[in-house]
């Protein structure tokens, strides 16, 4: 993880966004072909990891980013870590302070668990306020499109305010095990403490993970905080996964302060309606508070031979 100061031997395309730092990639070999050799990246670290990098923009999911509802499929929140850490590439050594103020991910279709490519542009540049969008292809299909406002950073300390009270914190609470519920790499690969739940679809709970964002390359506290974010449709469900399907078709975050780990905190609501839509809306926390706000829109309906 990438955090506090780096000495004097810092890399020069070091930069901030908002309170977050961001570092260059480590230097990869690169073949003739101009693909990039991971192969010495188990002498740099044993840390595990969700991805390694296989290109500029290209990148190998790890078994630890399988996905909750098919085990060929990749499950969304490491994926979503994975589209800020190419937002952070995209605007290293950029002078300026800009925070991340919202990022909206739409889902395109089955994120199958195979490499996947991330480009970046700058939709609407600006020294205030910035868009970017990302896209990640994978087959040579689009499978996911994603947005990210930036705003300029000043000091507004003397306004700073919100009416949600913390989470209890993490050393509070017992340790669930979500991979009793739920399957895949990615579930196994996280620490999860829960509230207990009071009813059905209302839940908090606090994310950890030991498992590096790519393998190899430091990541923003930011990038490492939003690759859990999307576990929220997962901690406070409405009915039996077994029974009911109810994958979200987007995952959208506001941010009104940037968050800091190694804890994700989700205080999630979720909703059926009538007529095969849902919603789970989260506010999102670290240990100091909250941080902002997560929504995701569901498609409700029964599992097959249910």
């Amino acid at each position: 993880m990438c955090g506090g100061s780096l000495g004097a031997g810092r890399c020069p395309r070091l930069r901030c966004l908002g309170d977050t730092r961001i570092a260059c990639p480590v230097p990869r070999r690169t073949r003739g072909d101009g693909s990039v050799s991971t192969a010495h990246v188990a002498h740099e670290s044993d840390r595990e990891s969700y991805f390694e990098r296989t290109g500029e923009h290209r990148y190998k999911p790890t078994a630890h980013a399988g996905g909750a509802w098919s085990a060929d499929e990749m499950h969304f929140s490491p994926l979503a870590g994975l589209v800020v850490h190419a937002l952070d590439g995209h605007l290293a050594g950029r002078p300026g302070g800009a925070a991340l103020a919202r990022i909206s991910y739409d889902i395109l279709g089955r994120i199958a668990l195979d490499e996947c490519e991330v480009t970046v542009e700058t939709v609407r540049p600006g020294r205030t306020i910035e868009l970017l969008e990302a896209t990640v292809v994978i087959g040579g299909r689009p499978v996911v499109r994603a947005r990210a406002w930036l705003l300029a950073s000043q000091d507004t300390s003397a306004v700073a305010d919100s009416p949600y009270e913390p989470l209890p914190g993490p050393e509070e609470l017992d340790p669930w095990r979500m991979a009793e519920a739920w399957n895949g790499g990615y579930i196994a690969s996280i620490d999860v403490r829960r509230t207990p739940a009071v009813r059905k679809g209302r839940s908090s709970a606090w994310i950890s993970s030991r498992v590096d964002l790519v393998a190899g390359e430091p990541s923003s506290a930011l990038a490492s905080y939003i690759a859990l974010v999307d576990t929220a449709n997962g901690i406070a469900v409405q009915q039996d996964p077994a029974e009911w399907m109810f994958p979200n078709l987007d995952l959208t975050i506001h941010l009104h302060r940037q968050p800091h780990g190694p804890w994700t905190g989700l205080d999630t609501t979720a909703t059926f309606g009538p007529t095969g839509q849902g919603l789970t809306s989260t506010v999102l926390h670290d240990l100091t508070g909250p941080v902002g706000h997560a929504t995701q829109i569901l498609t409700v309906r029964p599992q097959a031979g249910a």
